[in-house]
This record gives structure tokens, sequence and C-alpha cells, in this order.
């Protein structure tokens, strides 16, 4: 039971890769059938776990609850999707952000259901990190803006250098990832290469300071949260 489970999850989950817009595209009738098919191993699955147990635990259960809805809202994006395309309306599955909730909440999936709940408390704990960090990429991209937005420099394919706020926080963003590094650089540093200390004092403090403190508190956090998970394991 546990192995046609999760082995009916992940072709639910890779369905993905062959509806439009596809890597793999299939026919329509093809990946509905196989999705209905995975729906109602699923329901087979719950109603056989609804047998099983007592009446009143089972639907105190948000996990069952959740994939009840799930294959529900399944259900309805796939009828409303089907009936657009009889019609030629283009439209969009908005039902696919809700196939994971069928890895997370079966009772065969305790171990990721204990991952993913370590996540979740670990989030409200590095907001703190992860805004500070924000406030030191605004402030330096309101420092760039008043370098280089009256300097009338250009980039390399003569659009406007660091004119405009929102781009100029987008691409410093990006230098914290060094994945526009040094292209983002080069046409302060032909202007002057006094500007250079500009962006190495910006990655020190973001990429290897804050990336480094964020990559702790994440780390730290993470670990405390599932130390204290294994009493709560039959969840």
């Amino acid at each position: 039971m546990r192995t046609a489970t999760y082995f009916f999850i992940f072709l639910n989950l890779s369905l993905a890769l062959f509806e439009e817009p596809a890597v793999y595209p299939l026919p329509f009738l093809a990946t509905s059938v196989l999705e209905v098919l995975c729906l109602l191993v699923f329901l087979g699955r719950l109603t056989h776990f609804a047998k099983v147990t007592l009446h009143n635990v089972f639907w105190k259960d948000t996990k069952n609850i959740c994939i009840m809805v799930a294959i529900l809202l399944s259900l309805t994006d796939l009828a409303i999707y089907g009936v657009l395309r009889l019609y030629d309306v283009r439209s969009i599955r908005w039902s696919r952000i809700v196939r994971p909730i069928f890895l997370i909440n079966f009772a065969e999936s305790r171990q990721i259901r204990r991952a993913f709940r370590s996540i979740r408390n670990t989030l409200p704990e590095i907001t703190y990190v992860f805004l500070l960090f924000m406030f030191s990429l605004l402030m330096f991209s309101l420092m760039a803006l008043k370098l280089f937005g009256e300097r009338n420099l250009q980039t390399a394919e003569g659009l406007p250098y660091f004119r405009n706020y929102l781009e100029i926080v987008f691409d410093l963003y990006v230098l914290v990832t060094t994945a526009n590094s040094p292209d983002v650089m080069m046409p302060a540093f032909d202007f002057s290469s006094w500007y250079a200390l500009f962006f190495i004092a910006f990655v020190i403090v973001n990429t290897y300071i804050f990336m480094s403190l964020f990559l702790a508190v994440v780390y730290n956090n993470y670990k405390k949260h599932l130390k204290v998970m294994p009493g709560r394991a039959c969840d």
C-alpha cells in the first residue's frame, strides 16, 4: 500500500512535465485520464483509512481534510479546463499548486511532514535576518542611485546604467548571488576605478556576511525544531 501510494503521488507530480505548457507535451486526454486515476487512488486510500479509523478521529485530522479538499479542487479544475478546451478558450491549470499536498499529508509521508513542519517553524525566526538583509540591499541601492544615476553612464548594450531605483535593487540582488559579476560593475569601473570600492563593500557585507549569517540561522533553527519533533512523530 505504501509503495502504491508513493508511486501514484510521484505520477501525479510528474504530470506537470507533460501538461501544457510542457517539456514533453502529451494529449490532454492522456494526462487527464492519468490524473483522474491518481485522484481515484488517493480517494480509495483515504476511504480505506477512514474504515480503520474512529469516525471522530478521522474528521478531526486536518491532514484528511486537506487531502479531500485537494481532490475536490483538482477534479473541479480539471472539469473546468476540459470544458473551456471544448470552446477553444485558453486557460491555466491552477490546481497544480495543490498537488504537493498529497505528498505531505498522507500517513506514509511522516518524515516528509516532519521536515515540512520544521521548515514552517523555522521561517518566522529567520524573518529578522531577512529584513536586515533587505534593508542593507535597499540602502546600497539608494547609494548606487546617488553615485551613478547622475553620471549618464551606459551599459555595454547602450542602456541607461543605474538610473531606475527598482532596477538597481534587482541588479544588486542578483549580484549577491554573483550571477552578474563583474558585468554589473564594469560601466562604473570604466568611469572611475575608485567605484570598485562600492561593489567590494557591497559583496563583503551582503554576500559574505549576510548570506553566511542567514545560512547559520536557518541551519541552527531547523536543527532545533527537528530535535523537538520526535514527540510528535505519530502526527
